[in-house]
């Protein structure tokens, strides 16, 4: 799943200032409406005061009249009024929407950037991202809170076989490999992401361990056989409709861990895993999105 920032080869961006919870809601329903892909959201707040911000990146030319239009429905004229809409130099958004970022740590991994490479301490566990490669980098709530589901899994257990379905750009499939030395199996759906997965395993020199597949779902022989870890950060619906396939993939004892939520969605998605078994042994939650760690049996 792409993450809160610029999707790859953005050329248009929305910015918006409101409260608190009309900047979540608005960044929620663009999320909601449109391919992940094309269009990427985030609401944030502004120098610890009042106000908040919201920006969408859009890789084409957006309908300022059907934005307008969902933001009024989850806010109010007002604010869909005051949405303002700009054109993106695209030889600068990649190096904007990485140089304002620090360091994400969970646990012991640490994702960041080559500007900070010299703050990692001796025991960190690294995952860099290139500028020129950061469509994905970890401080979206949902990859960190699979990153933080990973560092307490293995802190506990070692698993033996590792599927990242929906890899993205990577980011979870690479430190898991360097956290275990051993083989993540990963796909995604987008060959875009593939190829900049595949260019942060080598740039992060777990090429050896993590090779990423062009891959709807679960179907590609890279994917195949019985995992004991598995994690899918994607979408609601996705997750939903996969269900029976990731149970299928989960060997006896298997964790799923699941993110790409919001917490209205966490009803539905935990009754489709119920469904092939699996129950509910932790929920978590970064800026409105959940993260979910199933495990096959119980309550």
């Amino acid at each position: 799943m792409l993450e809160g920032l610029p999707p790859n080869g953005a050329s248009h961006v929305l910015r918006l200032s409101t409260d608190e919870g009309r900047a979540r809601a608005v960044a929620d329903i663009i999320v909601e409406t449109f391919d992940p892909t094309e269009t990427a959201a985030a609401a944030f707040e502004v120098d610890d005061g009042p106000v908040w911000s919201v920006e969408v990146y859009f890789a084409e030319a957006p309908d300022e009249d059907e934005i307008r239009a969902l933001i009024e429905a989850v806010s109010d004229a007002e604010t869909a009024a005051r949405a303002e809409f700009a054109e993106i130099a695209k030889e600068d958004w990649v190096q904007k929407s990485l140089a304002g970022l620090e360091p994400v740590r969970a646990g012991r991994v640490v994702v960041h950037g080559s500007h900070d490479r010299a703050r990692l301490k001796p025991n960190d566990i690294g995952v860099e991202i290139e500028a020129a490669l950061a469509f994905g980098t970890g401080h979206h709530g949902t990859t960190l809170g699979c990153l933080r589901a990973l560092d307490r899994i293995t802190k506990r257990r070692r698993p033996r076989r590792v599927l990242d379905v929906g890899t993205g750009t990577g980011v979870l499939a690479i430190a898991a490999a360097k956290l275990l030395r051993q083989t993540v199996a990963c796909g995604d759906i987008d060959p875009v992401a593939v190829e900049t997965a595949r260019a942060n395993a080598v740039h992060n020199g777990a090429v050896a361990f993590v090779r990423p597949v062009v891959a709807t779902g679960l179907r590609h022989e890279a994917m195949a056989g019985r995992h004991d870890l598995i994690f899918a950060n994607i979408l609601a619906k996705p997750l939903r409709l996969l269900a029976p396939a990731i149970a299928r993939a989960a060997a006896p004892g298997a964790e799923l861990v699941l993110s790409g939520l919001l917490l209205r969605d966490v009803p539905g998605v935990l009754s489709a895993y119920r469904a092939q078994g699996f129950s509910l042994a932790e929920q978590t939650e970064i800026d409105g999105w959940a993260t979910l760690v199933l495990r096959r049996g119980g309550a």
